[in-house]
C-alpha cells in the first residue's frame, strides 16, 4: 500500500486512499476531468500498485496514454457453478501437480475472496403449468449433478477464501446486485470501491451500482483468484449521454434492445461505457441493471452508471444495513464518485441516445442486437396470416415462452408488468396455447415473495408461468425436453418452431435443438406470445382472443399503465422481502477444513469431474507452430456457442455416444455445460454446434452446415470429433482460420480448452472478442490477427494448405504466417500477435495460466527453502 495517501475518511472510523491528491500532484486539477472508470481504477492503483510503478500507471489515466500496461487488483471473484467449478477443478488438479513436484498442495488457495453460486445446473424438465415444478426440477438437478455437487461441497472446506451458495437460491448476477456487492468495501480499516471479475460475460450487471465488474473467462478468473494482478491498457472510455424520458408503456427491455442495436453500430467493442445525463436520472436502478446486463450483447467490457440517489434508494429497497448505505453515500461524495462530482468529466468520445424515441421492441432472430420493433413484425415477414387448425401446431409455433432470470427479473418493473398483464388476460378469459412450454425462472427468491404479496404470482400460474427454478435456465440452453408428441410433430412436419424469452441470448441452436429461431422480448410480451402461440402474429394489431362477452382482445387491452406498475411496486416490493431471503442464505458457517484432505479423491467413472489433463507433460511440451493443418476455416461472428455449445446433449452427438458407453441413460445426459469438469465429455463438444459452417466442407459449391470437418491430406469429410481424434492420434499440430469478431458470446473457457486439447496451436482471425482471446492465451493458444484488408478470402484459402508461424511472439509484434499450398507454392502473410500485454506474453510462454502459476509457485517454495 502507498501509505503516503492513506487518510481518515471524514464521518467514519475508516481510512481511505486520497486518489485526488495523488492525481492532482502530477497534474493540478486533473482529477475533476477523469471519467468515473478512471477514478475507480486510479484509486485501485494508489492503494495497491507497487510504489515504483505508480507514477507511470497513473499517467496512463491522467494523460490518456496507452503505452504501458497497468495492474488492476479486483476485490472479489464471483463464479457460477459451471465455470466456477471448472476453475476449482483446475486448482484441484494444480494441487495434485504441486504435490507430485514436492510442493505443499494445501498452500494452493484463492488469495482473493471467491464467491461461487450454483445457478447454471437446472433444466426446465417440468414446465410452469405443472404442479410442484420447482421441487421436481430441483430433484432432477440434484440427481443428475451428484458428482458435481459432491466436488463443490468438498471445495467449501478444502479451499480457503471460497464461499458457496447452494442450488435453488438464485443467479449470480441478481444475488450480486441485490446482496453481495457492498458498493464500497470496509476491509481492514480501509474504505474502497468494490471491484470484481466474474466467470460470466454478464457480470457487468452490477455496473449499474457504479461497481467495475468485468466478465472474464474461467482461466483469467483463476489467475485473479491466485493473487495475480489483471493487467490492462487504458480502455476506450465512452460517455453515453441519455436524453429524454421513456414513453408510457415502454419497458427497460425495450430500451436495452434499442440501445444494443445503437451501440453495436457505434462500434463500442471492448469499451467501458459510462451512462449519464438527464435521461439516466429517470431510470431506476433496476432499469439501469437491465442495460448493464446486456454489455456483451453490444460488445462492450463495462457499462457504468454513476452513484446517485437512485443507487441509495435501491440499497434501501434491497435491505442493506443502514451503516453500509451511509458509508456508500459518504465515500462517494467525499471522493468524487457521486454523480454531481462528475460534471467536469471529459471523454475522448461521447454518444447520445434519446430514451423518448424507444418503441416497443423485440430482438431476433438469432442475434440480440437485431432489433425488431413490434410494429414492424408484418413488414419484416415475421408476422403473417395464419389459421389455427384443431390439433395442429401452426407455422411459427412458439414452443417455448420463458420469463428468464438475469436481464429482467432483477427489475421489479418488468416482473410486475408481466404479472399485471397476466391478471388482465385471466379476467378476460384468455389462455396459453397448449403447445407452449411456459416457465418463470426468477434470479432471486425475493421476486417470488413480492409476486405473492401482490397476488400476481397466482395470476401468472394460471397462464402457465409458475416458478420452475431460481436459476439460469432457458437463456443458457437449459430449456428441458419438449412434450414428445409436440417434438415429433415438429420433426414430421418440419415446422418452423420458435422460442420467445426475456433473456439476453438467442443465438442459433442455443435455446433448444427444435426451436429453429428465438426472439428476445420483455416478460410481459413473453406472456402475450404464450397466449398468441405463434410468432406469425402481429402482436400490436392482431386479436389475441375474445373475452367472456365475445369481444375481441388485443395487446393494448392488456398492457398495464406505468401508474399501475408503480403503485404495485410502492405497495408490495419491500426491504423485508430481501432480508428474509438473504440473511439466512449468507449465514455461511462451515468447517475450518483442518480435517479435509487437500487433494481431491477423483471418482474414476465420473462424467462430470475428472482430473484435468494439462499436467501430463504440458508444463514442458513445446509448441512447434510448424506444418499446422487447418481444423476449420470459419466465417464472421463465430460465437463460443459454435465453439463449445452449452445446450442439451443429443444421443446422436459424439458426447452423447460417449456418455452411452459410460452407462449414462439418455434422460440424464444433461447439458454440455454441466459436463465441463470432465474433459473426456467436454472436448467432444468442440465445434459440435449443428449450426456451424466450416468452409472447408462444401456440397454442390455451397458450404455445408453442421459439425463437420475435412481430414487432410486425404480430403475425407467426417464429423468434427472424428477429425479431432484422427489428428490427435497423428500428433498433428492444428490451426483455425476465421473471420471478424471471433469468439463472441458467453465467457466459456472450454471454447479455448477444447481446441487446445485437440492440438490447435494457433487461431488466426480478422478480430477477436476480448474474453475469448484471453481464454485462448490462458490455454497456451496463440491468437494472431490478419492485417486490415487481408482475409481468408483474399488469400483464397481452401484448407488444403499447411501453415507455419515465423517470428518471436511478443506483445503487438508483427509475425509471419507462412502458407504452403497443396502445389508447393508459398506465401508470407504478415499478422499481428494478439498477446497484448507483457503479462499475456508471460502466461503464453509458460503454456497457460496454470502452468505459469505452478512454475512461479515452485520457484517461490524453492527460494523459501534455500
Amino acid at each position: 500500500m502507498n501509505f503516503d495517501y492513506r487518510k481518515p475518511l471524514p464521518g467514519s472510523n475508516l481510512d481511505y486512499f486520497d486518489t485526488r491528491e495523488a492525481v492532482d500532484t502530477m497534474k493540478p486539477g486533473a482529477y475533476d476531468t477523469l471519467p468515473y472508470t478512471s477514478r475507480v481504477l486510479a484509486e485501485n492503483l494508489v492503494r495497491r500498485c507497487p510504489p515504483e510503478q505508480l507514477k507511470g500507471a497513473l499517467e496512463q489515466h491522467i494523460f490518456r496514454k496507452r503505452d504501458r500496461d497497468f495492474p488492476w487488483y479486483p476485490a472479489r471473484v464471483v463464479c457460477h457453478d459451471i465455470l466456477g467449478q471448472t476453475a476449482l477443478v483446475d486448482l484441484a488438479g494444480l494441487r495434485d501437480a504441486i504435490a507430485e513436484k514436492g510442493g505443499d498442495p494445501a498452500k494452493v488457495n484463492p488469495v482473493v475472496p471467491t464467491q461461487l453460486i450454483v445457478d447454471h445446473s437446472l433444466a426446465v424438465e417440468h414446465a410452469g403449468f405443472e404442479k410442484d415444478a420447482f421441487e421436481k426440477n430441483r430433484a432432477i438437478e440434484d440427481r443428475r449433478n451428484d458428482d458435481r455437487f459432491h466436488f463443490i461441497n468438498w471445495t467449501k472446506t478444502a479451499f480457503k477464501n471460497v464461499d458457496v451458495i447452494p442450488p435453488g437460491n438464485g443467479i449470480m448476477h441478481q444475488i450480486n446486485l441485490e446482496r453481495m456487492s457492498p458498493v464500497i468495501h470496509a476491509r481492514d480499516g480501509v474504505a474502497f470501491p468494490d471491484t470484481l471479475v466474474g466467470t460470466d460475460s454478464h457480470t457487468p450487471h452490477v455496473d449499474a451500482l457504479g461497481v467495475i465488474a468485468l466478465g472474464v473467462g474461467g482461466l483469467e478468473a483463476e489467475s485473479v483468484m491466485l493473487g495475480r494482478a489483471s493487467y490492462m491498457r487504458l480502455p476506450d472510455i465512452v460517455g453515453v449521454e441519455l436524453t429524454g424520458k421513456p414513453q408510457p408503456g415502454i419497458t427497460a427491455t425495450d430500451i436495452v434492445l434499442a440501445l444494443t442495436e445503437f451501440l453495436r453500430k457505434e462500434r463500442v467493442v471492448s469499451a467501458y461505457l459510462e451512462f449519464y445525463g438527464e435521461g439516466a436520472s429517470h431510470l431506476t436502478l433496476g432499469d439501469r441493471a437491465t442495460i448493464s446486463n446486456m454489455t456483451p450483447e453490444y460488445g462492450a467490457s463495462a457499462a457504468m452508471f454513476y452513484i446517485d440517489e437512485q443507487t441509495i434508494d435501491y440499497l434501501k429497497l434491497t435491505g442493506r444495513e443502514e451503516k453500509q448505505i451511509e458509508l456508500v453515500e459518504n465515500y462517494a461524495k467525499h471522493t468524487g464518485l457521486w454523480a454531481d462530482s462528475l460534471k467536469s468529466a471529459e471523454y475522448e468520445r461521447t454518444l447520445q441516445f434519446d430514451l423518448s424515441a424507444v418503441e416497443r421492441t423485440m430482438a431476433g432472430p438469432s442475434n440480440p442486437h437485431a432489433r425488431l420493433p413490434t410494429t414492424e413484425l408484418a413488414n419484416r415477414g415475421i408476422a403473417g396470416d395464419w389459421q389455427e387448425e384443431d390439433g395442429k401446431l401452426p407455422d411459427g409455433a412458439v414452443i417455448i415462452a420463458a420469463i428468464t432470470s438475469c436481464t429482467n427479473t432483477s427489475n421489479p418493473r418488468n416482473v410486475i408488468a408481466a404479472g399485471l398483464l397476466a391478471k388482465k388476460a385471466n379476467e378476460k378469459g384468455l389462455m396459453r396455447k397448449p403447445w407452449v412450454k411456459s416457465s418463470l425462472a426468477p434470479g432471486s427468491k425475493a421476486v417470488k415473495l413480492y409476486l405473492e404479496e401482490s397476488n400476481l404470482l397466482s395470476e401468472l400460474e394460471t397462464l402457465g408461468f409458475g416458478v420452475v427454478a431460481f436459476a439460469c435456465t432457458t437463456c443458457n440452453g437449459m430449456s428441458g425436453a419438449l412434450d414428445p408428441k409436440i417434438q415429433q410433430e415438429i420433426i414430421d412436419r418440419d415446422l418452423y418452431s420458435t422460442a420467445v424469452l426475456s433473456g439476453n441470448r438467442n443465438f442459433d441452436g442455443r435455446i433448444h435443438p427444435y426451436a429453429k429461431q428465438a426472439f428476445l422480448a420483455s416478460p410481459a410480451l413473453v406472456v402475450a406470445y404464450a397466449i398468441a402461440g405463434t410468432i406469425r402474429f402481429d402482436i400490436e394489431k392482431d386479436v389475441l382472443g375474445t373475452d367472456h362477452d365475445g369481444n375481441p382482445v388485443t395487446l393494448k387491452d392488456l398492457w398495464p399503465s406505468d401508474e399501475e406498475i408503480d403503485a404495485m411496486i410502492a405497495e408490495h416490493v419491500k426491504p423485508e422481502h430481501f432480508r428474509k431471503v438473504y440473511e439466512p442464505m449468507f449465514d455461511l458457517k462451515v468447517d475450518d477444513g483442518s480435517n479435509i484432505n487437500p487433494l481431491y479423491d477423483w471418482r474414476e467413472m465420473s462424467t462430470y469431474i475428472r482430473r484435468p489433463p494439462y499436467w501430463e507433460g504440458a508444463m514442458d511440451a513445446p509448441r512447434t507452430m510448424k506444418g499446422m493443418r487447418p481444423l476449420a476455416i470459419l466465417g464472421d461472428n463465430i460465437t463460443t456457442d459454435h465453439l463449445s455449445p452449452s445446450n442439451a446433449i443429443l444421443a446422436s452427438s459424439a458426447a452423447g455416444e460417449y456418455l452411452t458407453t459410460m452407462g449414462v441413460p439418455e434422460e440424464d445426459f444433461n447439458s454440455y455445460a454441466t459436463h465441463r469438469g470432465d474433459h473426456l465429455t467436454a472436448q467432444r463438444a468442440t465445434l459440435a454446434n449443428p449450426k456451424v459452417f466450416n468452409e472447408m466442407v462444401t456440397e454442390n459449391g455451397e458450404v455445408k452446415q453442421g459439425s463437420l470437418a475435412r481430414v487432410e491430406p486425404e480430403g475425407e469429410v467426417v464429423r468434427m470429433w472424428e477429425a479431432i481424434e484422427t489428428y490427435m492420434q497423428r500428433k498433428q499440430p492444428l490451426i483455425i482460420v476465421a473471420g471478424a469478431d471471433y469468439g463472441q458470446g458467453s465467457s466459456r473457457d472450454w471454447a479455448a480448452k477444447g481446441v487446445r486439447l485437440a492440438g490447435v496451436e494457433v487461431i488466426v482471425a480478422e478480430g477477436f472478442e476480448r474474453i475469448h482471446r484471453t481464454n485462448l492465451i490462458g490455454m497456451g493458444v496463440l491468437p494472431l490477427e490478419f492485417k486490415p484488408g487481408t482475409t481468408r478470402k483474399t488469400l483464397e484459402l481452401d484448407g488444403t494448405e499447411t501453415y507455419d508461424v515465423e517470428g518471436e511472439p511478443q506483445a503487438g509484434a508483427t509475425l509471419t504466417l507462412k502458407v504452403t499450398r497443396q502445389n508447393g507454392e508459398t506465401m508470407d502473410v504478415p499478422v499481428t500477435c494478439r498477446l497484448d500485454t507483457g503479462e499475456e506474453v508471460s502466461i503464453y510462454e509458460a503454456g497457460g495460466v496454470l502452468q505459469r502459476f505452478a512454475k512461479d509457485f515452485l520457484e517461490a517454495e524453492e527460494a523459501a527453502d534455500a
